[in-house]
Parts: C-alpha cells; structure tokens; sequence
C-alpha cells in the first residue's frame, strides 16, 4: 500500500457517527470528538417557543379576567388586614348579594373585585376603621355549562384558561351526531343571554352555556 491509500484509509478509520447522527473525529484515545452542529440550537429554539405559547395562553387568561364581575355562585374571600372579626368566606348568591358584619346585605353582582373592595373601604371607614385596608380575592368561580350533543352534559367547575375544547373534553367528548362547527355559548355575565358562535380554542368565562349543536348528515 503506497503513502497515499495509507493515509486516506487512517483519515476513514478516524471518523465516526455520533449518537445524534454527526459525524466526528476519533482522537488517538479513542474518544469521539463530535463536531458542532444546528441540533442542539434546534432543540433549545423548540423549548423556548413552547415556553413562550404557554406563557402567552396564560397572559391571554389572566386578561379575559382581569375585569371580570362577580355573579350568582362565586366564592369569595375578604380580607381587612389586622381585624380578623371583619375577614370572612362568602359564597355571591343568586339575589347577588352577601351578608357583611357592620354593613349587612351589600350587593355584589356585576362588581370586579375592586370595585367591591373600594365599597367595603368606603362603608368601614369613619365610623368603625380609621383607614382599613381591604382585600377581596375570588377563591372559587362560578360553574360553566356543557348542553347539547355531548356525551355528559352538565355543569363543571371553572379554571382559568379554560377553553371550548378543554371543556367538551369534562363533558365526555363530542356525542355521535354532534356538529363540531355548531357550537354556540351564552355568556354568564350577558344579561340579554345572546347566542354567539365560538371556536374550540376560543377562552369560556365563568357562568358561560356552551352548547353542541347536531349534525344531520
């Protein structure tokens, strides 16, 4: 064998595949020296862009509810920091109202939870606090509903980014003659109850009444 095919055949022998499909050179103690490549930046570059979409749902839900009122089955806690006898659970009836120490029955319904904080402040302060500061947190929402062309129709606990699809999905699923485009929801919080046409990814806000039209081919 003359200088040349010697060389070409150790320059072969010193090149090997990688787990990941690279090729790379064998240095004398046998480990393998993997060239750089595109695949790990691929693969970080997927993450992140995961990340980010999720991150961006829950941006999406957090905005949907940011100035949601309050209606008939929401849980509430208020909080008056430093009067643990004014900081108490209530649960918005369906006259929309709740029962306070000092201020009895205030009415709730159609407030954000600001709005109800700044009325709480307001009836507290002079003649029972100097300056009490009050805190209102929604600590469980109203239910949503699934009716028509499902497999369980009924209604279901809320959490936020809820989606049509999440919520067919609580129901059993699409029922056998269910028309997939004939989806329509009532929003809870619409007093005119208005039938509008929805999308399986489109957000459900407490209170809301989906239902899953039939298909008649």
């Amino acid at each position: 064998m003359n200088r040349c095919n010697l060389a070409n055949s150790r320059d072969q022998e010193n090149h090997s595949l990688s787990p990941w499909g690279e090729r790379g050179r064998v240095r004398g103690d046998g480990l393998l020296l993997r060239r750089s490549g595109g695949g790990g930046r691929h693969w970080l570059v997927g993450v992140l862009t995961l990340l980010l979409l999720a991150l961006a749902g829950l941006a999406m839900a957090g905005a949907s509810l940011e100035n949601y009122r309050l209606g008939a089955g929401d849980k509430i806690h208020i909080q008056v920091y430093g009067e643990p006898d004014l900081s108490i659970d209530a649960v918005v009836g369906d006259s929309g109202r709740i029962s306070y120490p000092f201020l009895g029955e205030i009415q709730v319904k159609g407030k954000t939870i600001h709005e109800l904080e700044r009325l709480i402040t307001k009836g507290l302060k002079g003649d029972y606090l100097v300056n009490p500061e009050v805190t209102v947190t929604i600590t469980e929402y109203r239910p949503f509903y699934v009716n028509g062309w499902v497999k369980q129709p009924g209604s279901f606990p809320f959490q936020p980014g809820m989606t049509v699809r999440k919520a067919i999905s609580l129901a059993g699923g699409f029922g056998e003659r269910a028309n997939k485009r004939a989806l329509t929801v009532v929003h809870g919080d619409d007093p005119e109850g208005r039938p509008e046409q929805i999308r399986l990814d489109d957000q459900l806000r407490p209170g809301d009444i989906i239902t899953v039209g039939r298909s008649f081919f």
